[in-house]
């Protein structure tokens, strides 16, 4: 976990079993941070309408994968205090979320930034246009826009409808008689880590909670 007050950069991990278990085989950092991430997801009804009615009535059938869609910027002019190669940036995003021989299939993915919750998935579409170039053709800037879409397993999906899973942001509003170890048991099993969910929000005296007050608990990578 780090201070929310420090420059946390966008990561996409690349993980090669479906559980996402094991370490990553490779990840993704973006060096200038996206300015809009979107959030997309559908519902699926059955229309129950009766016969010599005018309305109808919507069953839930199941709520379809989400999508999530960022844009980046890779820089390689030098101007934000970074001088890298844009397009071994770009060939790195593509190993990352590309074909992996390996398990003959895209790489699994975990996109995580900042207090987003860790989103599993994979990607579904990308587009990289670049817009500016040295004389001789080098590229010095480009543009990732891509979408992922969810690919969580049943436990995970189970988690995610519950809301209690150590790998989501929690955010609780304190009651009367809370205090931040036990809330750190109910959400991550273990009451020792108020230490730094006190430090991620900036609680200087985290036995003295404030009924009402909103409590950030970033997720824990396994």
């Amino acid at each position: 976990m780090s201070d929310r007050g420090a420059l946390e950069k966008l990561l996409i991990k690349a993980y090669e079993n479906a559980d996402y278990s094991g370490t990553p085989v490779s990840q993704f950092e973006s060096f200038v941070n996206p300015n809009e991430i979107t959030l997309a997801y559908e519902m699926e009804y059955d229309a129950a309408q009766g016969s010599g009615t005018t309305n109808s009535r919507m069953n839930f059938k199941k709520m379809k994968p989400g999508d999530l869609s960022l844009t980046f910027f890779i820089d390689g002019t030098g101007a934000n205090g970074n001088l890298i190669d844009v397009q071994e940036q770009v060939e790195q995003f593509q190993t990352v979320t590309g074909y992996n021989g390996n398990i003959h299939r895209p790489n699994y993915l975990k996109v995580t930034w900042g207090t987003l919750q860790v989103k599993r998935c994979v990607l579904k579409s990308a587009s990289i246009a670049y817009k500016l170039f040295k004389p001789d053709g080098v590229p010095l800037r480009a543009v990732i826009t891509a979408t992922f879409t969810d690919n969580s397993d049943d436990q995970t999906r189970v988690a995610l409808a519950q809301d209690q899973s150590p790998d989501l942001t929690h955010v609780r509003l304190v009651k009367a008689g809370d205090n931040l170890p036990s809330l750190c048991f109910k959400i991550y099993g273990d009451p020792r880590y108020y230490l730094e969910v006190a430090r991620v929000n900036r609680i200087d005296q985290f036995r003295k909670l404030t009924p009402g007050q909103k409590i950030f608990f970033p997720p824990l990578e396994k």
